[in-house]
Order: structure tokens, then C-alpha cells, then sequence
């Protein structure tokens, strides 16, 4: 390589820290053709890290105008996995969302990448072969996730309690046959734990009966932020990706030999309305669970081949689990496995497994929450009020199964996948799961290039390519940031465990707070560690509505949706001078919002609650009966947003207008904005029962009845 060559790649090298004077010294000590490259390819690798990503417009721009190798429909984590294999092998590559990157199954998974405990013990009882393999093939890509996204990967202990003597052998020896098909790829080995160490590490785990524990070892990760990490380091190797983006119609031609073959399709973006065509040699199908819609599309007396089954979790207080250990119930009363993981500071507990209708707004329903909350009862000590007003979330996922017609339920079918080419060369992905996906890409695409003539530059490099944000990642990366930009030392971590180095981009973005510390970094809320700059981030990484930031950009949604409907006003606020949004716009987020809020995410579950008949005794009937006109001080019948402010005057604690409106809204039925004594009642009754916890106006009610019994000689005033 010539220095000329050389000096024009330091040049374009546009990041801090690397000055001209930097590359010439370097090329002075390079002692030999060989370390000069290694530099100059370094130097190539951090343009790509670098460089401004293109615009959302920029990529459609490009979309119109160019005739691709490889088109893939779907952005989940099987869609993005197929684009960046396509593009890192020198194919022409586009990739196109009807949502936003990862809106379905793969921001909805139980956070796990693993092997699959379960399939190895059918492969041995049934000696089933292709289980095997599929469990072999998974723990290999277990270990090379957390390898190319060590910031949002990680191994991850799961506790598996034992109650019976005789499983103890049982379990000992499935969970060292998972180590032993691992083999190098193996995370940590696992080990046997006595009851009293058991209770140690897991506090609120039932003693009864309790004989000891296994733990053994997966990963964990955060999904949404691992596909929009996929999806942009996608663009970065230069591919054109757009969410928004739908299909709706497959382009064919006919070649030389009369035969019919797809050669593109047409697309919408979803956000203008405007159509156009997008052509492309192949053209991959994989869309998840929603894979018929595609094949279906101008051929439906195609065979469908998914069968879509639903997964709910709930969400839980941090106090339900320890910080650092998941538990694994490996026979609940219908046969199902139930997992119940500490995640992003809330406890994680699913999931459920039904056949179900295709939908593009899954919901959970309350028999599903109700489910898992049993089974959860059945480990957890009875110190332990497992309440349905702890339940700070839920939400359900569409799981893309293959359909095998001579099995009747879902949870016999394996979460392997199947190829299809279709006469006309629609190639489909389909099946698998989160931890599978760079190999299924690696398949689909090797499958592509045999079957559409394509001519790609090398063969398949993702085993081992690192993923945005990981190139400059360490785990002591928070620290800088700590000391560089004075951020809380909770926010930080949160930066460079979802960001990677690209942290330091968000941290730069961040405003004064106008305390002495943290010196930068306004939350959007102050539960949670997401600052007010992820959202303009989130704007530079194709976040186009504000549910793509509630749900994917951050988790607030996903981990507590009250504090996601509080965070929601502000997020539009910020998205809206960015995006530069009209009022109705606002407007119309702010709707879209709070739909998917009360349907998607359980809001409108909790608050059905209200509706339970009421089964007082007549003290307890007047005990609240006073509690409710000790803020009614007027004797009107009713409360109002001025009684409250009245009382919080009174105790002398500053809420704000709208934080006034929300404790009122808590509880009012009728939407009236006064509140009567029945729906107190109403609102009682569900705190009786544990449906609900942390009212704040039930708790204003209480205080103020307390206040009222203080004298002033008591209280220590007067004159």
C-alpha cells in the first residue's frame, strides 16, 4: 500500500483522537507491508464505526434508484440477521419494515439466548437427533452473540430448585449433559447448591420441602436493542433499511425459459402514503410469524407452513428476585416452563404458550396474567404476597412456530427452522429463535446464492463480526463516562450497557441538569435511568413514532407502563422538535401512544380491575366512608382536582397540575373529573384484594384522616 493510499484513508478518518501528525508517525514505525495494512484496515473498520449513519429519506431515496441482489422483507431479528450476512458477503442489499425494527416477536421474547434445556432432554428420552442438533447448533450461537454484543449480552445464572430427593440425580445430570454438548462454547459450568446456600442467594424462594438447588448458566440480553443494533450496523456496511416500509405486492417476470419468478415488489412508506417499486435479483421472506401474508401474496392456495402461538409475560417489582439469579419452574401444573428472571432492574416472569390468532397488536389477556402469577406463587415463600396490583406490565409475543400437521400442540412443535423456495424463487426463512438467527441468515443466504445466480464477493463473515457499539466496548466504559461528562453513575451503566461506545454520542447530546451532580443527564423519568438525549438518538436511529421509543428505543414501556404513559407527554415534546412534528401530529402520537399502552402493554387489564363487585363489612364501610370526607371537605359528594390541592397545600408537599390530574384519574370512572364515594369504594376493594398497590390517592385519603386526629398540643405547635 502506498503512503498517498494511506494518507487519503487517515484523512477521511473523521472521529476524535486521530490527528494527520498520528497517521504520519504511524507510518514511520510500521515496519513492514503487512502492519501498515493491518492499520489502514483498523483505520477502515473506524469510518465504519463513525460515520454519520444516511437519513431515513437518504435511504429511500436510494431504495427508488437501485436494482438489488437481495431484497428482505422483515426488520425482526431473522430479517436484519439475513441483510447484514447478505451485505457483509458484497451484495447489493435492502431490507424493508411495515413497523419499526424489531415492533413484534423479537422485542417481545423472554430475553434469553439459549440452548434450550428442555429440547436436550426430549433429544435423549426420545432420542430425537435433530433436536440434538438444533440445541448443539444453539449453544455455539449462544457463545458468539455474547462475543459480537458484549454490551447487551451476558451469561446469566438460572436457578432450577429441587423439592424431591430423587431429582436431584435427575437434574444434576440434564443440566451437566447441556455443559457437555456446549463444550468450549460453554459459558460457566454449573453446580449444585445446599438448601441453606439456595436461601442465601434467593431469599424469597419457598423453604418447605426445599432439598437444595441446581443453577446452570445461558445468556440474557436486551432484544429490542440487540435488533436495532443489528439493523444499523446493517447500514453502516452499506445497505439500504427502512422501517415504515410495506410490501404490498410481489413484482414477477418471466425469464428466457418461460418460467415466472419474482424480481421485486412493490412497497408503501407507511409515514407519506407514496408507492413505488424496488427491484431486486432475490427476493427473502422473513417476516416471523406473519411469513403466509408473504408467501400467500398473489398465490393464496399456497399451503401455509406457521403456526403462530402467543407468549405473555409479566412484569414485577425489583423485590420479587435477586439482582443477579433467574429461577426456572420446569413443570407447571399444565406441563409448561415458566421462567422468572430479574431484567432491566423489574422482575421478568412468562411465559405462556397458546395457539393464537395472526395479529399485528398482540395482547395478553388477564386469564394469562393470572396463570403465571400462580405458578409464580407456587415457589415463592408466603411471606411473599404475590399482589395483581404488583404487576407493572404485560405484554404478549407472537412466536413464528413451524407447523408440523401431525402434531396437535405448540409446545411439542421445535423452535427449529425450514428454507422454502418457492416455484417463482420467493426464498422464505421460517421457524427459529432469537439465539439461531445469524445461522438461519447464513443458511437462507447460502440458499440464495445457489438458487438466484447471485455473485457475492466472499463467503459468510458474521461468525465473529462485531455488532454496532461493541468495537470499543469494555466493561469499565461507563467510568469515562462518569468522569467525562458527570453523569450518574446508574445512568452511565445504562449508556454503555445498551450503547456500547456509541455511549459517548448520547453522553454529548445530554443537557446541563443545573444541580452540582449529576452535572449533565436529565431523566425522562426519574424510576428509570433513560435520559431525555436517548430520544434524539433515537430520531438518528430511525425512531419514527413515539411508541418506538417507549417500546424499543427504551424499555419503559415493557418494564413499567404507568411510567412510560408519565414519560409519554415529554417524549412527543422532544420527538416533535426534532421531527419537527404539527400539533395534530402530537396530537395523533399522543393517541397512537396511549392505545398501545392500555392494549399491548396490560394498562387497560389493571384498570378493568375496578369493576369487582365490593364485599365490605359495615365498619369497614364507614372506616372508608371517613376516609373519603376527610378530603371532601366540603360535604359535596364527591371529590375534585381542588380538594387535592387543597390537602397537598395543607401537608405542604408541591405536586404539579397535571400530577394532581393523574391521582385523580387513578380512580375516576366515570371520566368526570370528581370521584363519588362508590368508585372509592371500588378503588378500597382493589387494594383488599392485592389487585392493586400504591394508590396515591387512596394513600392522600389515609394521611389526611391522620392529620385531621392531630392535635395541636400533640403535633407540637400552638402558642
Amino acid at each position: 500500500m502506498s503512503y498517498k493510499k494511506f494518507y487519503g484513508v487517515c484523512k477521511k478518518l473523521a472521529i476524535p483522537g486521530l490527528a494527520l501528525g498520528g497517521g504520519v508517525v504511524v507510518w514511520h514505525y510500521a515496519s513492514s507491508r503487512k502492519s501498515l495494512t493491518a492499520v489502514a484496515n483498523q483505520a477502515d473498520q473506524d469510518v465504519y464505526r463513525w460515520a454519520p449513519l444516511p437519513s431515513r429519506e437518504q435511504h429511500f431515496e436510494t431504495l427508488k434508484q437501485t436494482e438489488y441482489d437481495v431484497l428482505v422483507i422483515g426488520g425482526g431479528a431473522t430479517g436484519c440477521g439475513v441483510a447484514l450476512d447478505s451485505v457483509s458477503r458484497g451484495l447489493k442489499t435492502a431490507m424493508v419494515e411495515m413497523y419499526d425494527f424489531g415492533s413484534g416477536t423479537s422485542s417481545r421474547s423472554t430475553k434469553l439466548i439459549h440452548g434450550g434445556v428442555r429440547y436436550l432432554q426430549k433429544a435423549v428420552f426420545n432420542l430425537d437427533i435433530e433436536q440434538y442438533r438444533m440445541v448443539k447448533e444453539a449453544l455455539a450461537e449462544r457463545a458468539n452473540l455474547i462475543d459480537i454484543a458484549p454490551h447487551l449480552a451476558y451469561s446469566f445464572p438460572i436457578m432450577l430448585p429441587v423439592y424431591k430427593y430423587w431429582q436431584v440425580p435427575y437434574y444434576w445430570a440434564g443440566i451437566k449433559a447441556y455443559d457437555f454438548v456446549a463444550g468450549k462454547q460453554r459459558l460457566k459450568p454449573s453446580y449444585f447448591l445446599s438448601k441453606k446456600k439456595a436461601l442465601e442467594i434467593f431469599p424469597m424462594l419457598k423453604k418447605e420441602k426445599l432439598v437444595g438447588a441446581l443453577v446452570y448458566y445461558d445468556g440474557q440480553h436486551d432484544d429490542a436493542r440487540m435488533n436495532v443494533s443489528l439493523a444499523i450496523s446493517t447500514a453502516r456496511h452499506g445497505a439500504t433499511v427502512t422501517n415504515y416500509t410495506q410490501v404490498v405486492e410481489l413484482l414477477r417476470t418471466t425469464d428466457s425459459d418461460g418460467k415466472t419468478k419474482v424480481c421485486g415488489a412493490k412497497v408503501k412508506d407507511r409515514l407519506t402514503g407514496k408507492e413505488f417499486d424496488v427491484k431486486a435479483k432475490c427476493v427473502i421472506n422473513a417476516t416471523g410469524p406473519y411469513t403466509d401474508s408473504i408467501r400467500t401474496m398473489g398465490s393464496p392456495e399456497t399451503k401455509k407452513i406457521c403456526q403462530p402461538s402467543s407468549g405473555v409475560h409479566v412484569v414485577l417489582p425489583d423485590y420479587y428476585s435477586p439482582n443477579n439469579m433467574g429461577l426456572l419452574d420446569p413443570a407447571t401444573s399444565d406441563g409448561r416452563v415458566i421462567f422468572f428472571l430479574p431484567w432491566q432492574n423489574v422482575t421478568l416472569a412468562g411465559t405462556t404458550d397458546n395457539a393464537c390468532d395472526l395479529t399485528f397488536q398482540p395482547a395478553p389477556t388477564e386469564k394469562e396474567i393470572q396463570f403465571i402469577l400462580n405458578e409464580v406463587r407456587n415457589y415463592l415463600h408466603p411471606d411473599v404476597e404475590v399482589r395483581r396490583g404488583d404487576v407493572l406490565s404485560a405484554w404478549c409475543g407472537i412466536r413464528p412456530l413451524v407447523c408440523d400437521p401431525n402434531k396437535s400442540d405448540t409446545q411439542s412443535i421445535a423452535r427449529n427452522h425450514i428454507i422454502e423456495v418457492s416455484n417463482d424463487k420467493l426464498i422464505t426463512i421460517a421457524g427459529g429463535k432469537w439465539t439461531t438467527y445469524r445461522h438461519m441468515a447464513e443458511e437462507t443466504i447460502d440458499m440464495a446464492v445457489k438458487e438466484c445466480n447471485l455473485e457475492p464477493a466472499s463467503g459468510c463473515k458474521t461468525k465473529g463480526l462485531l455488532l454496532d457499539g461493541a468495537h470499543g466496548w469494555s466493561p469499565t466504559l461507563f467510568i469515562r463516562l462518569v468522569q467525562d461528562f458527570g453523569l450518574e453513575n446508574e445512568v452511565a451503566q445504562h449508556l454503555a450497557g445498551t450503547y456500547g461506545d456509541k455511549a459517548f454520542k448520547v453522553a454529548k447530546m445530554a443537557t446541563l441538569t443545573g444541580k452540582r451532580w449529576p452535572v449533565v443527564g436529565r431523566r425522562l423519568h426519574e424510576e428509570f435511568p433513560y435520559l431525555e438525549a436517548e430520544v434524539r438518538y433515537a430520531v438518528r436511529e430511525y425512531a419514527c413514532t413515539a411508541i418506538d421509543v417507549l417500546a424499543r428505543r427504551t424499555r419503559l414501556a415493557f418494564c413499567n407502563v404507568h411510567a412510560a404513559e408519565e414519560a409519554l407527554p415529554r417524549i412527543i415534546q422532544i420527538m416533535a422538535e426534532e421531527l419537527k412534528w404539527s400539533k395534530q401530529r402530537q396530537q395523533e402520537e399522543m393517541t397512537r401512544a396511549k392505545n398501545f399502552l392500555r392494549k399491548e402493554m396490560g394498562l387497560d387489564l389493571g384498570r378493568a380491575e375496578l369493576n369487582m363487585p365490593i364485599n365490605f363489612t359495615k365498619d369497614e364501610i364507614n372506616q372508608y366512608a371517613k376516609r373519603f370526607k376527610s378530603l371532601d371537605t366540603d360535604n359535596k359528594g364527591y371529590i375534585t382536582v381542588n380538594d387535592l390541592r387543597k390537602y397537598f397545600k395543607k401537608i405542604g408537599e408541591r405536586v404539579t397540575e397535571d400530577q394532581l390530574h393523574d391521582i385523580l384519574n387513578e380512580v375516576d370512572l366515570n371520566k368526570n373529573a370528581q370521584v363519588d364515594l362508590g368508585e372509592f369504594l371500588q378503588l378500597m376493594n382493589m387494594i383488599k384484594l392485592g389487585t392493586l398497590s400504591n394508590s396515591r390517592f387512596a394513600k392522600a385519603a389515609e394521611m389526611n384522616l391522620d392529620v385531621e386526629r392531630i392535635s395541636v398540643e400533640r403535633s407540637g405547635g400552638g402558642v
